[in-house]
């Protein structure tokens, strides 16, 4: 066992600004919100301050742009002791941006502007293959292009480092060489809009599970919300139920969940135990307020899980 595993993130890093309602607005429709709040986010930099707070070592491949959100996204992930060496400044562009609004009872609607993500280019993902190969597990979104997304793929794959892939923001036209991963982690609608079918069971996710191992995925994790995660890894399919919780905002628990997926597999090697290791630390990350703010630390994940069993 890795008692420090290495992991390294090529992804997004925004500035969140997130506004609290009572409900979400409707197409057409105008409210008035309670608060708005800067957070610094984005799936990329919330899957590496997870980590580091799971006591990961983590290196951050990303971009910011030129604006006043620059100093300040780059000071937040250097307070986890993150490795920035790899994230680039763009003289011609801001930073990405993120536009949350989340109602009273935790759901989330989200608008993103990608900004200087944009601009991390299959050069970067090139520029960063020695930090690649020379981690435990690289993880990986879709908030920057497709095409980088594929290259770190493909870099990590020829170094043998393990590679686990959340397919969000999703697309219908998923490009076949993002399936060959060693976990790909979708929720529920992401793996339907990936798939083509509905995926609101346990048995759909199952089936949906089944679909992304024969399209090249060694082990696939989805996430049911309330309903839990189904896991399998081509042999074995397995169903981990939610943990019950009073959710506040669930806007960095898909992030916590795939992190925490990420550590304690690169850790234990066995994607079950990993899987509800992430559900607990998704239930904690749903419980309070702010993405990166709200990812647990290891010792409040194992408290968790040992009352987990008289809530």
């Amino acid at each position: 066992m890795n008692s420090m595993p290495r992991l390294a993130v090529l992804g997004s890093i925004n500035m969140d600004v997130v506004i609290r309602c009572g409900n979400l607005p409707q197409p057409g429709e105008t409210i008035l919100a309670e608060s708005a709040t800067e957070l610094c986010g984005g799936k990329g930099a919330n899957q590496g301050v997870a980590a580091a707070q799971l006591r990961a070592q983590v290196a951050m491949i990303g971009c910011v742009g030129n604006d006043g959100f620059a100093d300040r996204l780059l000071d937040n992930l250097a307070q986890y002791e993150i490795d920035l060496a790899h994230v680039h400044r763009r003289s011609d562009c801001g930073s990405g941006l993120a536009m949350i609004a989340v109602e009273d009872s935790g759901e989330n609607s989200i608008v993103v502007v990608p900004g200087a993500n944009g601009t991390l280019n299959v050069s970067a993902a090139r520029a960063s293959t020695d930090v690649i190969g020379g981690c435990d597990a690289l993880l990986l979104q879709l908030e920057v292009p497709v095409e980088t997304v594929a290259a770190a793929i493909e870099i990590a794959r020829d170094a043998g480092t393990r590679v686990v892939l959340d397919p969000a923001p999703a697309t219908a036209a998923l490009p076949a060489e993002l399936m060959q991963v060693d976990v790909i982690c979708p929720n529920q609608s992401e793996a339907a809009l990936i798939l083509g079918f509905p995926v609101e069971t346990v048995a759909d996710a199952k089936r949906a599970a089944a679909e992304f191992i024969d399209r090249g995925a060694q082990n696939a994790a989805i996430t049911l919300g309330d309903q839990g995660a189904v896991v399998s890894d081509g042999q074995n399919v397995d169903w981990i139920e939610a943990f019950p919780v009073e959710t506040v905002d669930t806007t960095g628990a898909g992030d916590a969940f795939t992190a925490a997926f990420a550590v304690h597999w690169v850790q234990h090697s066995n994607p079950f135990d990993a899987a509800r290791f992430a559900c607990a630390a998704g239930a904690i990350a749903a419980t309070r307020h702010g993405a990166q703010p709200g990812m647990p630390i290891p010792s409040e994940i194992d408290q968790f899980l040992s009352t987990a069993g008289t809530r």
